[in-house]
């Protein structure tokens, strides 16, 4: 995996009107840290961010900068729940598993919020999010996920008809919906960016610029090294999900790179109200599904699209604009000011995992599109594990997992095949 020397970010919306933030020193020769966190993004900052808080002094180090990779490039959606559905769940590991993913799902929106107000980051932050159903089919299966959801105490969702849902998205693409209220949107990149000055003011060190060449994870002292320094820790967690490479061998077979594209409109001035009455935000329930939201200046952001082994299309704009312009006719010709790509990690159940390599060091990472919020309730999980209370992460740990078919070398066209397949089934309704 490679990264910009100088760090420098995507030239995507949420760059152009991030927070301004300092540029954190490159790890230089040796030293020492209580917890070494590897990866600046969510999973990295929430890890970090629960130790400190908790009075351990923590240093965490990232190839780039702060949020660079999909946690300051995603959708901004906070979309409760994993991305394997909870029937699916209960259907791989049993109704005891289940209930205890579905005991939790919502915490990880929680301790956004909470620490949104904590800390007083400034994140555009808004509630609610909705599921937009394209045929029957996909609106029966979000009838049973609420009935499903209701039996772990989540009644927020509103089910919306044909009729209904043109109140929340002005668009004859859908003929209903779920809102579900515990959700919510936000700038992305400016989360992490007041998460990592949260960390410093709490005593952590942030080392940007800093690729992580190796891992000695077998250590009763972990060891990291990067290209002009190394670190020895007491605890090393591993955070780098899609970013990571092949680094840790271990761990590059676990999980396969996916890419998705967002683009941004202009400010829509009056036309935003017209396209989104009361600005939640919107993913479809199709395989390759749409997912979109209005910035804070009114600007519409689009996302969609999957590209298997993580490559960016050489024309973003061409590959979404359809979409968009199908979903809404009314923006057809819209200019578009950004269009940028990122990576995500997905498993093959689309459970996100965490473990222990070695003694002393933890990884999590395979949120599978659904991170932002999975990301924070797992390095809350993992900071509860490196300070004695293995409960939660042990049930996780210990869920069996399955690498994609095909290994190293074919995994990538198997994965586009049954994408291919899934897609199919979309565009015929079936």
């Amino acid at each position: 995996m490679s990264f910009p020397a100088d760090g420098a970010y995507p030239a995507s919306y949420y760059a152009a009107t991030a927070t301004p933030a300092p540029e954190r020193p490159r790890l230089e020769g040796e030293a020492e840290a209580d917890v070494c966190v590897v990866g600046a993004g969510y999973t990295g900052l929430s890890c970090a961010l629960e130790l400190a808080e908790r009075g351990h002094k923590v240093t965490l180090v990232e190839a780039a900068r702060v949020g660079w990779g999909a946690s300051g490039r995603n959708g901004g959606q906070m979309v409760n729940g994993i991305n394997a559905p909870l029937d699916r769940i209960g259907r791989l590991y049993g109704p005891r598993v289940q209930a205890f993913v579905g005991g939790l799902v919502t915490e990880g929106g929680q301790i956004i919020r909470e620490r949104v107000a904590r800390y007083g980051i400034a994140c555009d932050l808004k509630p609610g999010n909705l599921f937009a159903a394209c045929t029957d089919r996909q609106m029966r299966a979000l009838e049973d996920k609420r009935h499903l959801w209701s039996k772990y105490g989540m009644d927020d969702h509103e089910l919306l008809d044909r009729e209904a849902i043109r109140a929340h998205v002005g668009t004859d693409a859908y003929v209903g919906g779920m809102i579900d209220r515990s959700g919510g949107h936000l700038h992305p990149l400016n989360l992490a960016l007041g998460e990592a000055a949260a960390i410093e003011r709490l005593g952590g060190v942030i080392h940007e610029r800093s690729p992580v060449r190796a891992v000695d994870t077998a250590a009763a002292r972990p060891v990291v090294t990067t290209d002009h320094g190394r670190i020895t820790a007491r605890t090393l967690v591993l955070c780098g999900n899609a970013y990571l490479g092949r680094t840790v061998p271990a761990l590059a077979t676990r999980v396969l790179a996916a890419s998705t594209q967002i683009v941004a409109t202009e400010p829509l001035g009056a036309r935003a109200k017209q396209i989104l009455p009361t600005d939640l935000c919107v993913e479809d329930l199709r395989y390759i599904l749409d997912y979109f939201r209005l910035a804070a200046d009114g600007a519409l952001l689009f996302g969609g699209g999957t590209v298997y082994g993580g490559s960016t299309p050489r024309d973003i704009e061409r590959k979404l604009r359809p979409n968009l312009e199908k979903v809404f006719p009314q923006l057809k010709g819209v200019r578009l000011t950004h269009a940028w790509s990122g990576n995500f990690a997905l498993t093959f159940s689309r459970v996100p995992q965490l473990g222990r390599l070695g003694p002393a060091s933890y990884f999590a990472h395979g949120y599978s599109g659904h991170g932002v919020t999975g990301s924070h309730l797992f390095g809350r999980i993992l900071a509860e594990a490196i300070t004695g209370d293995l409960s939660r992460f042990d049930t996780f740990a210990n869920l069996p997992w399955s690498p994609f078919p095909g290994g190293q070398a074919l995994r990538v066209p198997y994965s586009v095949a049954g994408s291919w397949w899934y897609g199919l089934r979309d565009r015929l309704g079936i």
